[in-house]
């Protein structure tokens, strides 16, 4: 028996090291394995799909139930029963998130765009007692490329994203912050501001172990295929919550990054079409 069918109800996140790639939360393999196979094929997949999938990364049986159950109750999928099997379906909240997701990690680091030298720059403050607030606003304007050299300033060399920092701003109840674009001045060094405001060394070491884990692996078979593709695209969704995209002219020389997009786009065309024919054999009717 496949399990029971749950009840429907009516949320980006930190990064680990490259050793807790296949021990991931169960909850966020799932993730990947619905943007990357069953959100292309706009149809239900089977509980035993997900089950089998999400064994080969290391994730036990019931954790995998629990993920499903989970992913339900937030309105990301929804359950059908057909006999004595359940297969799950994504809801319209479920196929926004995963496709805007999807558009964000396929295209991410492709195009570093033409830097004019200016910066945006935010001025606000968050009053010490309202730490939840602190850690949502950090994570909203991280996940929008801004770093903080500084409490209380943030900033970006990207001004074009002033619109998202705004409904950020707006959506938290923050409307005392001010903005504003500039040039560095001649006080101080860019290099050094740049620094304070990200950890680039540590982003640095997290695309080298990326391309250390998948820039010589070679699966063999449609099913080590599967699982190495999985593996490919769970650790790159993540790095759109680490980096910035900062302008070459900010980053420092032979930038790691930029192997990393090579690997990550090449291993992903080369492993699809096997990937996906793993997939598709184990969801059969």
């Amino acid at each position: 028996m496949e399990g029971s069918a749950p009840q429907p109800h009516v949320s980006r996140p930190p990064v680990t090291r490259r050793r807790e790639l296949a021990t991931g939360s169960a909850r966020s393999l799932l993730m990947t394995l619905l943007g990357e196979y069953v959100l292309p094929r706009a149809r239900p997949t089977w509980t035993s799909t997900v089950v089998q999938a999400l064994a080969t990364l290391g994730i036990e049986e019931k954790a995998a139930r629990q993920a499903l159950t989970r992913s339900s109750a937030e309105g990301w999928i929804v359950s059908e029963r057909v006999g004595r099997r359940v297969r799950w379906t994504l809801t319209d909240q479920g196929h926004r998130l995963l496709t805007e997701g999807a558009a964000r990690i396929y295209a991410f680091g492709r195009a570093t765009p033409a830097w004019d030298g200016r910066w945006l720059v935010l001025l606000l403050t968050v009053p010490e007692p309202r730490r939840d607030l602190r850690q949502r606003l950090r994570t909203r304007l991280t996940w929008a490329g801004f770093g903080s050299p500084d409490p209380g300033v943030w900033i970006s060399p990207h001004p074009a994203r002033e619109p998202e920092a705004a409904a950020v701003l707006h959506d938290l109840g923050l409307h005392e912050a001010l903005s504003f674009t500039a040039a560095h001045g001649a006080i101080g060094s860019e290099p050094a501001m740049v620094a304070r405001a990200w950890d680039l060394s540590t982003l640095e070491a997290r695309y080298e172990d990326f391309v250390a884990d998948f820039g010589s692996l070679h699966p063999e078979g449609d099913a080590a295929t599967l699982r190495a593709q999985t593996r490919l695209v769970h650790a790159w969704r993540r790095f759109p919550f680490l980096d910035p995209q900062l302008p070459r002219e900010l980053l420092p020389e032979e930038w790691s990054g930029a192997k990393a997009v090579e690997v990550f786009h090449t291993r992903h065309a080369e492993w699809d079409d096997a990937a996906r024919h793993a997939w598709e054999a184990s969801d059969r009717e």
